[in-house]
């Protein structure tokens, strides 16, 4: 599509409205290229009097007559012979290109009542665009599935009788449970008698002048129908209904949809069971009189709280990732109250996040939480003891890599601390997920200000 603006632009004298006209038709000029058994190309006048090839479209329906691509190129005036034939394009009552139509011999002949339905639609359809009826406002090609004319389909006159269906068209009304003749009988009755259902919509949308959609669904399956009006001199006179075989995508869709149901479910128990760990752990601690044990099963619960808020975020959010910062959030928001504390160590402390990861795997959710939540807890226990008063979690993404910092206005390092020789259980474990599970890397530095951690790692 772009190279149409890009030859319209530099070589036609047509306006950006005509140019967005043209390449409506080219989005979905496939159908008429099948139902044609033809090449189609769209030609443009020049500003120097000569014709501009802009696009070219090959039939899925025959072999092509051009084996080799055209688009660019400019002759003195349009090939005139057996097999092909020009049809205007017109926008605002102003012919603004032509479409030629080239058929090897093959196509031209017709063979049957099926390929002469199909060119008889194809027929109708330039005519459509020589006055300016088509494309339709909703492009074809954009809905979803796409319809094509090989799977299926079926004319309708002015009234909704059916006046002719493809044998595609036939096995899928079958397949749905309409075993009697197609032909001369009303859309609208054979839609009743399948699903039971109450008419008025499909009759308004038969009706319309634009494309519309309906879905069939009984016990044999599913299928769209896409309804594409023809219009004569801005005249309905029948429709041409694509239909397509959406069973097996519903299907899917349907077990999809179970899938997620299923996992949004697991993590709500996981999520339950942690809680239940958690606050069994949280009993235990109220009877234990040694305060190192006390300590280490306080640790216990803030941990098991922090991977049980990821499966909390999962479990509501219906997706396949986590919104980190909104679990950050909740983190930090009970952070001091779960960081162990130091006897009359400063207690006045806010914690902030800085910054946005936004939406991550929670296989990376799930360790970065934990070390998070290690790094705050750390700052508040050891680095806000006698100075200082806030820490603050400062995210930065760039891509996929991802930096985290922890930063806090307390009292620093202490002299020779080494990372990697510390005996901090809670900064081992920050080491221990960070390099095996984040495959990043983490550094603690010391500054007038206080202590940073920070934390590099990569989102695969």
């Amino acid at each position: 599509m772009a190279q149409i603006d890009e030859l319209i632009q530099n070589r036609t004298q047509l306006t950006s409205e005509e140019s967005a006209h043209l390449k409506a038709i080219a989005s979905d000029w496939q159908l008429i290229a099948d139902l044609s058994f033809a090449d189609l190309a769209i030609w443009v006048p020049t500003k120097g009097g000569n014709q501009l090839a802009v696009a070219q479209i090959r039939a899925a329906t025959a072999a092509t007559v051009f084996p080799r691509d055209f688009v660019g190129d400019e002759v003195s005036e349009l090939f005139k012979g057996p097999g092909v034939e020009y049809f205007p394009v017109k926008h605002n009552d102003r012919e603004i290109a032509q479409i030629a139509r080239h058929r090897n011999s093959d196509a031209a002949r017709i063979s049957g009542r099926l390929e002469g339905e199909y060119q008889e639609i194809a027929q109708q359809l330039l005519e459509m665009v020589t006055e300016g009826t088509f494309p339709f406002q909703t492009i074809i090609s954009s809905l979803n599935p796409s319809p094509r004319v090989g799977d299926g389909f079926i004319r309708l006159n002015k009234s909704g009788a059916i006046t002719y269906a493809s044998p595609n068209g036939r096995s899928a009304f079958s397949r749905l449970g309409w075993e009697s003749e197609l032909e001369g009988v009303r859309l609208s009755e054979i839609v009743g008698a399948i699903t039971h259902q109450a008419l008025f919509q499909l009759e308004e949308k038969i009706n319309l002048h634009q494309v519309s959609q309906i879905e069939l669904e009984s016990r044999g399956g599913s299928i769209e129908l896409t309804v594409l009006p023809l219009l004569q001199s801005g005249v309905r006179i029948g429709s041409v209904v694509l239909l397509h075989n959406v069973t097996e995508i519903r299907r899917r869709e349907r077990e999809l949809l179970l899938k997620d149901a299923t996992i949004k479910e697991i993590h709500h128990r996981v999520k339950n069971n942690l809680q239940t760990v958690s606050a069994l752990l949280r009993l235990q601690s109220r009877r234990v009189e040694d305060s190192k044990a006390r300590g280490a099963l306080d640790e216990a619960v803030r941990r098991i709280s922090s991977i049980a808020l990821v499966h909390e975020t999962l479990s509501t959010s219906g997706k396949d990732e986590v919104d980190f910062d909104s679990v950050v959030d909740s983190l930090i928001s009970h952070a001091v109250d779960l960081a162990p504390r130091v006897p009359g160590s400063i207690t006045n402390i806010a914690v902030k996040r800085l910054g946005s990861l936004g939406a991550i795997d929670p296989k990376v959710a799930t360790p970065l939480s934990l070390v998070i939540t290690e790094l705050v807890a750390n700052a508040i226990e050891h680095g806000l003891t006698t100075k200082g008063s806030k820490v603050d979690v400062v995210f930065s993404r760039t891509g996929s890599n991802c930096v985290v910092r922890i930063e806090d206005d307390g009292v620093g390092l202490p002299e020779g601390f080494s990372l990697k020789d510390s005996s901090n259980l809670g900064l081992q474990i920050v080491r221990t997920l960070t390099e095996s599970e984040l495959k990043g890397s983490l550094e603690l530095s010391a500054s007038k200000n206080g202590t940073t951690a920070q934390l590099r790692f990569e989102i695969r």
